[in-house]
Formats: C-alpha cells, structure tokens, sequence
C-alpha cells in the first residue's frame, strides 16, 4: 500500500514527468503543473547516456526515443587539429540491453515524455502554478495561480534550478554561483558517415557533435569565460563561427554557414551547478531533480539524474506505507549518485579551465561512466 494517496508535481521537465508516471504506477493520483502552456521546452539537442536510456526504459518510453533519435556506442577524441586521441567505450549498463548512448532533440524528448504522462493518468494543469503553499498536519494545502484550492498528502517540486519552490523552503540554500564555463548548443545536418559521437579538445576549448536524428546532429562547444557576461543573442552565430573556426576537421568547417541559418537554433547558457545536502524534503515538500542537484554537463548526466530521482521517488512511495520511510529510502538511493555526478562534473570543469592533469580528467570520466552503469 502507498505512503500516500494523492500527490502535486510542481513542474513538467523531465525530472517532474518522470516523478508523475511513476506515482501513477503505484496507484497514487497525481495533478502536474506546469507554467508554460504551451507545455513546449527550447533547445537543440541533448546527448543522453546509457545510464538514462534505461531510465527511459524504465519509464516505458524507450521505443519511441530510440525511433525519434539516433542510439550509437563510444565517443571519439581529436585535438584540435583533427589528430585522433582516442575512443572513449561506453560500458553496457546493469539490468538493461539499451546502448551506451543517443542523442535526440530536446524539445521531440519532451514531447514523448509529455504523451507517456498523460497516458499515465495524470491530470495535467497548463499555465498555472503555485501562488500559496501551507503544510498542516498530513496535508499540504496549496491554492494554484488560477485561483484553485486543492489539497495534497505531498508536493513534488521539480520547478528547475532557478526554482522559486527551493527559495521558499529551503531560503539558506546560495544563490547559483557560475563556473567559469559557457556552452553553446546548436543544431546542423547530420552528414552521411557519422556514426557516433565525435569530441575535438582545443586550450581552453572543445566542441563536439552527436547524432540526434536521422538527419540532424547536434553541435556543442564548451568555453572558458572568467566572468559571467551577457551576450546579445543578435550576435550568437557570428559568436559561435568564430569559435568553431580554428578547429580543422571537415565536419566541423561544414557547421559553420549552417549557423546562420533559423534552423540551427542556437542556444548560449553560463554554466552553474548546485547540490543542495540532503534531506530534500521539509515536511511534506519534496524536492527534485534541478531544483537540488543541477550539474554542468561534463558527465552528460544532468537530465538522466532527475529522471532517476522522479522513478525512484515514485517506487519508495509505492514500496512504504509511511511516508517518512519512503523518503528516507528515497534519499539512501539518490544522495550520493547525484553527489558524484555534480562533483565529478565539477572537477572535470575545473581541470579544462586551469589546464590540468588529462591523466585525471580521463580518470574521472572512466570512474564515473562505470558508477553510472550501476543499477539504481
């Protein structure tokens, strides 16, 4: 029998769907809100590991993922110059026969995310969010933007790193704290003959392509930036050309007019990370995914990791009959994966920035590959 009966996920990123499939799996009725009505996430590509394919698995929605992207194994290394450095393997994960790795556009993953939430059962509520939240006793009461009352026996935050539900409940938490790093995210046509991913590692940069569709890749380039700056978006593509030019592989030379164009959907974030000690919860608001752990995405693990965090708070709150139990199983499963994703991240960030040891970084990245095969 369920800890509880009834649940409110703030929130319809990956973190937050996840959350609600599970919990209608276990019997339990879930209201999801979600601001945006739209319901329709920006971005370009995502890079998803093995670890969050079987998490997509899990969450039924595996088939319809691997059909809309494009599934591949390994990584392949260049410097800048386009010399070949190596392959990076990506060991098969525990309990499951899904690659070591895919790609697929961002927007396209939520929108299958989206349909497995409300095939679930889940009662979706668009444009709105909180606007008062009260705890008393065995119930959460909150009174939505639309003007609703509704009461709850637990509220899921997964409202994002910027998540105004942690700033309520959890106002000693620090504001975000940038780290040194920018990425840049577009989209340009997958050329015949790329199979994989591919890296090229530059002083103080590197960029990367990846499969995302039968005919789309996605393009990253990560920078080191000593401060925070804004950058006018009018001037993103001439921004993004000039940092991709020095690299002389042909495929990356074929990106660079591409990006001019509407379709390239370029995209510029300053990287920050947060991991917020554990409990997560204060009473009868538990939160999720971003909300708590946000990493940069050195382990390409940062949506995987809140994607678990939904399934496995969903099965605890299946598996006990009291709530406190299953959160506190909740958090002995999920405290230290997200721990080391955000750290190990975090180091492998520092190490590009300050020109460190390679023989670390390529250490941390094989540790944390394997931990991330590991059953969750």
């Amino acid at each position: 029998m369920s800890a509880i009966k009834n649940a409110l996920v703030v929130g319809g990123g990956f973190s937050g769907m996840a959350a609600a499939i599970q919990m209608r799996r276990a019997g339990i009725a879930v209201d999801l809100v979600e601001q945006d009505a739209a319901w329709c996430p920006l971005g370009a590509g995502i890079t998803i590991n093995g670890a969050t394919l079987r998490a997509l698995e899990t969450l039924g929605v595996y088939p319809q993922i691997a059909a809309a992207g494009a599934t591949t194994n390994n990584l392949d290394l260049h410097l800048q110059d386009g010399t070949p450095i190596g392959s990076v393997p990506t060991p098969p994960v525990e309990g499951s026969s899904v690659p070591g790795t895919a790609g697929i556009m961002r927007p396209v993953m939520a929108r299958i995310l989206a349909d497995a939430t409300r095939a679930a059962g889940t009662n979706v509520i668009l444009g709105h969010t909180w606007k008062d939240i009260e705890q008393a006793g065995d119930q959460v009461h909150v009174q939505l933007s639309n003007g609703e009352r509704r009461s709850y026996d637990l509220l899921v935050g997964a409202d994002g790193v910027h998540s105004p539900l942690r700033t309520r409940f959890m106002p000693e938490v620090p504001p975000l704290q940038y780290i040194g790093q920018g990425v840049w995210r577009a989209v340009a046509k997958r050329p015949a003959g790329l199979e994989r991913g591919a890296m090229w590692f530059g002083q103080h940069i590197k960029c990367g392509v990846n499969p995302v569709s039968a005919t789309q890749m996605y393009v990253y380039i990560t920078e080191d930036r000593p401060t925070k700056e804004y950058i006018d978006p009018l001037t993103w593509p001439a921004v993004a050309k000039k940092l991709l030019a020095p690299f002389a592989a042909q495929i990356i030379q074929d990106v660079i007019p591409q990006l001019d164009l509407p379709e390239a959907a370029i995209d510029y974030r300053p990287l920050a990370n947060l991991l917020v000690p554990a409990p997560w919860n204060r009473g009868r608001v538990v939160l999720i995914g971003d909300t708590v752990a946000a990493t940069t995405p050195h382990l390409a693990s940062g949506a995987g990791i809140g994607i678990e965090s939904g399934i496995v708070l969903g099965e605890e709150l299946g598996r006990h009959d009291d709530l406190q139990a299953a959160l506190d199983a909740f958090h002995a499963r999920r405290w230290e994966r997200c721990r080391m994703v955000v750290k190990n991240s975090e180091r492998l960030c520092m190490i590009e920035i300050e020109g460190g040891d390679k023989a670390e970084h390529g250490q941390i990245m094989r540790s944390s590959m394997i931990a991330l095969t590991k059953a969750i």
